[in-house]
């Protein structure tokens, strides 16, 4: 717009006091600008981007290919064009960083008439996550830098990368009951291979369940009576509040307990054994927000940040799936762990009131948290003397924050004496042994 301001008190100018050399060169620059205007803006509207990558999901290690694609619809060939493909900029800024790109984001490349340019990248993942790419910003201008225009194209792809998961030493595969057993006020289930002992026969006993030695010494039939239990369900909790990670080894930490949290789902689905899942932490779906593929901006910068833009982290409402059986059960807690995030919203007592009354009674509560609060050692406290069993993973990172033979820390001592396990974890060698012994006593 300032170029035809000037241009026009230039021609202004020139009328008043009748320089007709300066009213000639006014009328060629004036035909520039309007000619480099339209130029422009034919050139960025003829520009289209598309993406493709090889897989929506892959594993720690594991690498795909993003191909973008980009092409001139217009008839007239473009001088220059700027391309740059937005990235998971928080993943690459992190140290270390979770995934690696090989080969450049940032392209500039004339186009002709109806050509198509492919620019591929290699990704690398180092971490678990849900990573997005794209959408790419676009930049063209006339040859003289008079008028520039910027487009975010491509909607953005996806890639879902799943944590880690350790297969545990202590889960016994034939006892079938990881978690211990839970018993009934009521007899609705009966365990055959825990007797509690013998009664008179009952028309409709099966053969199986009289007691043959009793029946010979007593001289009439007697049947088994068995121990009512049911193997527990198991609810993992998972604390994902940031005010609960430290600076010092946070980033280690957080990828500690998610580990923990999918080796342990992984060992009760292996066993055929409910498992549900519960945390306050964000899902990183919530946190994306597509823009439109064809907006215009007046800047770079503009177009940048609207590609990147994301929400406020602050969850206030929990995470939770419900207790199932089955690999699908499974799959979606491990897809869920692998887009969480860290949420500064909503705190872990306060998760743990949410989902108190959502609660099976017949549940086995594995909290999974780097610190306990006195509120929610109270709370657990309060929930195991209520008949659900409660245990807790403790992710310790850094030795000296309280080696072995360190004094307990009193929220440890108080859930010890209400009957809480406690259990420490320092390392993925330490979530093989997650359940083979007791770290505090």
């Amino acid at each position: 717009m300032k170029w035809f301001v000037g241009t026009l008190l230039l021609l202004a100018a020139g009328v008043v006091f009748e320089w007709g050399l300066l009213v000639y060169a006014t009328y060629v620059l004036l035909g520039v600008l309007l000619a480099s205007r339209a130029l422009t803006a034919r050139w960025i509207d003829s520009i289209e981007v598309s993406r493709h990558i090889d897989a929506t999901r892959a594993e720690i290690g594991e690498s795909v290919v993003v191909r973008l694609e980009v092409r001139n619809r217009g008839r007239l060939t473009i001088p220059w064009v700027l391309i740059e493909d937005a990235a998971p900029l928080r993943a690459l800024s992190q140290i270390p960083s979770r995934l690696d790109i090989d080969g450049s984001r940032i392209h500039l490349e004339r186009l002709s008439a109806s050509e198509q340019l492919v620019l591929s990248t290699r990704v690398t993942f180092r971490a678990r996550g849900y990573y997005q790419f794209g959408p790419s910003w676009v930049e063209t201008g006339d040859l003289f830098g008079l008028h520039r225009r910027y487009r975010v194209l491509g909607p953005p792809g996806y890639v879902l990368v799943r944590p880690s998961v350790i297969p545990l030493e202590s889960y016994d595969i034939q006892s079938r009951r990881p978690l211990g057993e839970v018993r009934f006020a009521h007899r609705l289930y009966e365990d055959p291979t825990r007797i509690s002992g013998v009664r008179d026969y009952q028309f409709g006993d099966s053969l199986n369940r009289i007691h043959w030695r009793a029946t010979a010494r007593l001289g009439k039939f007697h049947s088994k009576t068995y121990e009512p239990s049911c193997v527990a369900e198991g609810m993992i909790l998972l604390d994902f509040h940031e005010s609960s990670y430290p600076l010092r080894g946070n980033l280690a930490r957080v990828e500690l307990a998610v580990v923990a949290a999918a080796s342990i789902a992984n060992a009760l689905t292996q066993l055929g054994q409910p498992v549900g899942f519960v945390t306050n932490g964000r899902d990183a779906v919530d946190r994306i927000r597509q823009e439109g593929p064809a907006m215009e901006f007046s800047t770079r910068h503009a177009a940048r940040v609207a590609a990147q833009e994301e929400d406020p982290n602050d969850r206030l409402r929990p995470i939770m799936l419900p207790i199932s059986r089955g690999e699908e059960s499974y799959l979606g807690i491990l897809d869920t762990l692998a887009r969480l995030e860290l949420t500064d919203g909503l705190h872990f007592d306060s998760l743990i009131s949410e989902v108190r009354p959502r609660l099976p009674r017949n549940a086995t509560l594995l909290v999974v948290a780097p610190a306990i609060t006195e509120t929610v050692a109270v709370a657990l406290a309060e929930l195991n003397q209520q008949g659900l069993s409660v245990a807790v993973i403790w992710v310790v990172f850094d030795e000296l924050e309280s080696p072995e033979w360190a004094e307990h820390p009193d929220w440890a001592r108080w859930l010890i004496a209400s009957g809480v396990e406690v259990q420490r974890v320092e390392d993925e060698a330490g979530i093989a042994r997650v359940c083979s012994r007791r770290m505090l006593r």
